[in-house]
């Protein structure tokens, strides 16, 4: 998705001259807005670059931050369930009643 033109080529644009051509002083006009346009949108462009390889970025790292988490969780609960475990054995039903 190669763009044909730049700024540079837009500003350098010549254009021949006839007998009842266009008003030349309108056309620099409209292409220096055209100039204008085109440099909002490589602009906008270069940001949204920039944007989308930061959030890969945060995306690629998202699996690694979110494991950690799950094992500490999973880990507790065994913590727990051998605890209740040994409780069981060591004081028996008297615990319970």
């Amino acid at each position: 998705m190669d763009t044909k033109l730049t700024p540079e080529i837009i500003l350098e644009k010549e254009f021949k001259k006839g007998v009842r051509g266009y008003q030349i002083d309108e056309v620099d006009q409209f292409l220096d807005d055209v100039i204008q346009d085109y440099n909002t949108f490589m602009q906008t462009i270069e940001t949204l670059k920039v944007e989308n390889r930061r959030l890969k970025g945060e995306l690629e790292e998202a699996p690694k931050r979110q494991a950690a988490p799950t094992t500490t969780g999973t880990t507790n609960f065994d913590i727990l369930k051998r605890l209740s475990n040994l409780e069981k054995h060591v004081f028996g039903s008297k615990l319970y009643e």
